[in-house]
């Protein structure tokens, strides 16, 4: 019998609770998550609800409270600080909305893309090899030899993704990667990360409020005070005169024991309060405000 592949991220009951100061601030209030190997997901939400915190915990920056996080078989907040080192290496890429962040000024494009295949201990011909393959993936096989002050803002962010590639990573988290960026250089780096995610098969989330980033996501996950609230799934259809639109439907996501977040748009439209009514119906559930 074949073995069902897991997911790549699997998230149950993600709690984390930061102290500041006296108080105690949850961030993250029973998080589920899934993400299949392969996906192009984006994760949006207001300032505070717990994406940025998401991010952490998956990239092996923060552990949680409790719950259960695993990527690529490894499951956080399990880890030494050794295994979240070789983690942080091998099975993360990191682009962060700041340039300073993701390149080192005084290293060339391709030293920068060697780099982490330096801490790796990648053989030098490997490294020259890789940093060469992933330079022509991001267009800019003619800028390998410019330092990030020579490059463009959007130029440096195809970099950024190339050195997030270097050591092969199975997940790519990108945090705001268009942030700083103006609508047609943000759409170049869109599509280097759309041509990495096609070519490559790599996962990638991102951490967006760019709306354009939002809708050519295969999958938007919306966060709201510190669980996933919807899922956006978009597809491909032909059209009755033949041309292709992309289709999005909205759903609320229902967690491991049944609860579920109303879209905030429904919640304000029909003026639900603290209950509702919700009724069984042959093939369906209906839910009503309450009129008493």
């Amino acid at each position: 019998m074949d073995r069902i592949a897991e997911p790549l991220i699997s998230c149950h009951g993600l709690v984390k609770i930061y102290k500041v100061a006296n108080l105690e601030v949850v961030a993250l209030q029973g998080l589920d998550l899934t993400v299949e190997a392969g996906e192009f997901v984006a994760i949006v939400g207001a300032s505070g609800s717990g994406k940025s915190t998401l991010m952490n915990i998956l990239g092996g920056l923060d552990i949680p409270s409790a719950g259960r996080a695993v990527v690529d078989g490894h499951v956080l907040g399990e880890m030494g600080a050794r295994e979240l080192t070789d983690y942080r290496r091998r099975v993360i890429g990191f682009v962060w909305q700041q340039t300073s962040r993701n390149l080192l000024s005084y290293l060339s494009a391709r030293e920068n893309i060697e780099l982490p295949m330096v801490l790796q201990g990648t053989a030098g011909s490997a490294r020259h090899e890789r940093a060469n393959e992933l330079l022509e993936l991001i267009g800019l096989g003619d800028r390998a030899d410019r330092r990030p002050h020579e490059l463009s803002g959007g130029e440096q962010q195809r970099v950024a993704i190339a050195v997030a590639l270097a050591n092969d990573p199975a997940l790519l988290l990108a945090d705001e990667p268009t942030g700083e960026l103006d609508s047609v250089t943000a759409h170049d780096v869109l599509e280097v990360m759309r041509r990495v995610n096609e070519q490559l098969g790599l996962t990638i989330l991102i951490v967006t409020h760019d709306p354009v980033v939002n809708e050519q996501a295969q999958r938007t996950i919306a966060i709201r005070d510190g669980r996933t609230s919807t899922e956006t799934l978009r597809r491909r259809e032909l059209t009755e005169h033949g041309t292709h639109e992309t289709v999005a439907e909205e759903y609320a996501v229902l967690d491991r024991v049944g609860r579920l977040q109303l879209p905030r748009a429904a919640v304000e439209t029909l003026g639900l309060k603290r209950r509702v009514r919700v009724v069984l119906e042959e093939d369906h559930i209906s839910i009503w405000p309450d009129q008493r």
